[in-house]
C-alpha cells in the first residue's frame, strides 16, 4: 500500500503525500502551482471554463479527454497526465494551431472563457482531425460563452482543422515519454489525507470490495460529476472517500449473445460507440448527457449507484430491462435495475456493496425510442425524460416497457400505460390511450425546471412522438411543411 498521489502535470512529476478528499483539480491548479489560465466559473461542470485535458492508460493506450477541474478531485488524478491551457506550443515555440486559429477568427472577447474553450478544441484537434460541424458543437456542448457568441468559435475550430500539425504536438512527440512514466506508477492501493480528511484510491476491484468491508459508510467517487457538486456546492463531507475512476476491472465491455455488460467505471464516452451500433435510436438521448466534459468523466455505474430521479441512463436501462451486479466480500447478487430504486435517495445496496456492472439485454426487432426535455437543449439537467422498448408482432403490440425520468422520487415505469399499450393494435388511437393513461402513473413536483401540469403534459406528449417516429407520420408531416 501506497500513501503517496502521482501524476504528471505539463513536463512535471508531482507526487502528493498530503491530500483530501474534497481538494479539487481547480483549486491545486490556480492555488498551489500558480496555472491561472484555468478559470473558475460555474464550480459544477456546466460552464467549461476550467477545461483541461487528462491523459490515462486505457488498455495500454495513453488517451486524452477534456475534463471539468473545478469538480475533478485531486485524488483522482492519481496515474493520470494533466495537461493545462500553460503547456499548449506551437512548433516554433509560438502560439498552437488552436489558440492562433482563436485570434485569427476573433474567437474572444472579454476571454475569461476562452482557454476552456481552447482546450475543448485542443481535445476535439488531436481526437479528430478533420471534423464536420456536428463534431465541432459536440465538443463545445460543455462551453458556455456569453460575450463572444459561437460562430467565430466554430470558425476557429474549421481553421485549426485546416492548420494541422498534429504529428508535431507536444502530446505526440511526448507520447512515449508519458506512457512509460505513467505505466511506471505501482498498481497498489493509495492512502492520503489532510488530517481527518482521508482518500483511498484501491488497487483493484477485489481491493474495492476489501476497502468498503472496512469503511462501509465511505462516499464511492467515480466521475464525481455527480458527487463533485456535493463539495463545492453544498459544502459537504464524503471522507472517506474511495476513488474508483482509475480501476481497470471496472472499465470492461463484454457482448455475449442477446445481452451486452458494462463495467460500472466506463464513462459515457467510452460506451457512446456502442450505443451507435446497438441502439442507434438512444444516440442522440444519449450525447445529450451533460456536455463533453462531463461525459468524459461521469460512468453509467455512477449514474444507476447514486439512485438520481433525474438521471438519464435509468429510464433507457429499465425500459430495456437491464440488470445491475452488486459486489462485496460476501459475493454478488444481481438485482433488476428497476427493482434497485426503493425511494427517493434508498437504494438496494447493502453496507459494503458496490455497483459492479450493469447488463442490458440487445433490442432485437424491438422499436426502443428515449427523450429527454430541459431546458437547454445540452448540458442541463432533466426536466422529464423518457424510455421506450415496444415489441410487436406486425399488427399488434405483444411487449411494452416504458420508464421515465424526473416524474416521481425514483426512475419509475408507467404500468398504467404500458397495460394501455400491452395487447392492443400498433395505431394512432392506442397511443392516445396510453397517452391519457399515464396521468395515473405518476404524481410529480413542481420546481424550478417544470411544473406539475407541465411535466404530465410532457409524459403524454412522449407517447404520440412515439407513434409519430415509428408510424412514419412524422417525416410524412415534415414533408408536407
Amino acid at each position: 500500500m501506497g500513501g503517496e498521489i502521482s501524476f504528471l502535470l505539463n513536463n512535471t512529476e508531482i507526487r502528493l503525500t498530503e491530500a483530501g478528499s474534497r481538494d479539487t483539480l481547480l483549486d491545486f491548479l490556480r492555488l498551489n502551482r500558480r496555472l491561472t489560465g484555468t478559470k473558475e466559473g460555474c464550480a459544477e461542470g456546466d460552464c467549461g471554463a476550467c477545461t483541461v485535458l487528462v491523459g490515462r492508460l486505457h488498455h495500454g493506450a495513453l488517451r486524452y479527454e477534456p475534463i471539468n477541474a473545478c469538480i475533478r478531485f485531486l485524488a483522482s488524478c492519481h496515474g493520470c497526465h494533466v495537461v493545462t491551457v500553460e503547456h499548449l506550443r506551437g512548433p516554433d515555440g509560438g502560439l498552437h494551431p488552436v489558440q492562433a486559429a482563436m485570434v485569427e477568427h476573433h474567437g474572444s472577447q472579454c476571454g475569461f472563457c476562452t482557454p476552456g474553450f481552447v482546450m475543448a478544441l485542443y481535445g476535439l484537434w488531436m481526437q479528430n482531425p478533420r471534423p464536420d460541424m456536428l463534431a465541432i458543437e459536440t465538443a463545445l456542448q460543455g462551453n458556455l460563452c456569453r460575450c463572444t457568441g459561437y460562430e467565430p468559435i466554430v470558425k476557429a475550430a474549421f481553421a485549426a482543422s485546416e492548420a494541422g500539425g498534429q504529428n508535431f504536438d507536444a502530446l505526440t512527440v511526448e507520447r512515449d515519454r508519458v506512457t512509460a512514466a505513467l505505466a511506471a506508477i505501482p498498481a497498489e492501493r493509495v492512502e492520503v489525507a489532510r488530517g481527518e480528511d482521508r482518500a483511498i484510491l484501491p488497487a483493484d476491484a477485489a481491493d474495492l470490495a476489501a476497502v468498503l468491508a472496512d469503511n462501509p459508510k465511505a462516499t464511492i467517487v467515480a466521475g464525481a460529476t455527480d458527487v463533485g457538486l456535493w463539495v463545492t456546492k453544498f459544502l459537504r463531507d464524503i471522507s472517506p472517500a474511495v476513488f474508483i475512476g482509475h480501476l481497470a476491472d471496472l472499465k470492461h465491455i463484454h457482448i455475449t449473445p442477446g445481452h451486452i455488460t458494462i463495467g460500472a467505471g466506463v464513462t459515457y464516452t467510452e460506451f457512446e460507440p456502442f450505443v451507435l451500433q446497438h441502439f442507434p435510436e438512444a444516440l442522440d438521448y444519449w450525447r445529450r448527457i451533460g456536455g463533453w466534459q462531463v461525459r468524459n468523466a461521469g460512468t453509467i455505474g455512477g449514474n444507476v449507484a447514486n439512485g438520481s430521479p433525474i438521471g438519464e441512463t435509468p429510464p433507457l436501462l429499465i425500459a430495456l430491462g437491464a440488470t445491475v451486479r452488486l459486489r462485496s466480500t460476501e459475493g454478488t447478487r444481481e438485482v433488476a435495475v428497476e427493482d434497485y430504486f426503493i425511494d427517493y435517495g434508498k437504494q438496494d445496496r447493502r453496507p459494503g456493496e458496490f455497483v459492479e456492472s450493469v447488463t442490458v439485454p440487445l433490442k432485437g426487432d424491438a422499436r426502443i425510442a428515449a427523450y429527454k426535455v430541459s431546458k437547454r437543449h445540452h448540458a442541463d439537467i432533466t426536466a422529464s425524460a423518457a424510455a421506450f422498448r415496444v415489441e410487436t408482432d406486425g399488427a399488434t403490440i405483444t411487449s411494452a416497457r416504458v420508464a421515465f425520468g424526473g416524474m416521481a422520487a425514483t426512475p419509475k415505469r408507467a404500468a398504467r400505460a404500458e397495460a394501455a399499450l400491452k395487447g392492443q393494435p400498433f395505431t394512432a388511437e392506442t397511443f392516445e390511450a396510453a397517452a391519457q393513461a399515464v396521468g395515473g402513473d405518476f404524481q410529480p413536483l413542481s420546481d424550478w425546471r417544470a411544473t406539475a401540469e407541465y411535466r404530465q403534459h410532457l409524459a403524454a406528449n412522449f407517447f404520440r412522438r412515439f407513434w409519430l417516429e415509428q408510424s412514419g407520420a412524422e417525416h410524412r408531416l415534415r414533408r408536407v411543411e
